[in-house]
């Protein structure tokens, strides 16, 4: 049997879709901020636990999914690489964590009732 503590509690998780195709969630939104953090997608990347031919795929794909590209790569050799979010890509990623922010406190009465149901909690908004 499963002690209170043991049990994790309910989180919401979004994930902006445009028909069947993903255009932005959780783990994209965390390389995101990532990137901008360390300034370079590999590094980020190592920081998710994931390849560095995952990063880059990632990244292109977020490139290539909006208006214009949310990451400007360098690349490496002598002087060194490195990535930076455009000005696109950190209003998409201010936009995504504003979008989070706002369902955490508007959906908290309906997580709380499903962690009711659930037998768990739910996160303190």
């Amino acid at each position: 049997m499963k002690t209170e503590s043991a049990i994790p509690p309910l989180s919401l998780r979004i994930r902006v879709v445009q028909g069947d195709d993903l255009v932005l969630g959780p783990g994209r939104a965390d390389l995101l901020a990532l990137i901008h953090e360390t300034g370079s997608i590999a590094a980020a990347g190592r920081r998710m636990g994931m390849s560095y031919k995952r990063a880059w795929q990632l990244a292109e794909s977020m490139n290539a999914t909006f208006s214009a590209p949310l990451i400007h790569a360098a690349k490496g050799g002598v002087a060194g690489g490195g990535a930076q979010l455009t000005e696109l890509g950190e209003a998409v990623l201010t936009a995504y964590r504003e979008l989070e922010r706002v369902s955490r406190i508007g959906g908290a009465a309906a997580l709380r009732a499903l962690a009711d149901a659930r037998g768990a909690r739910a996160h303190d908004v």
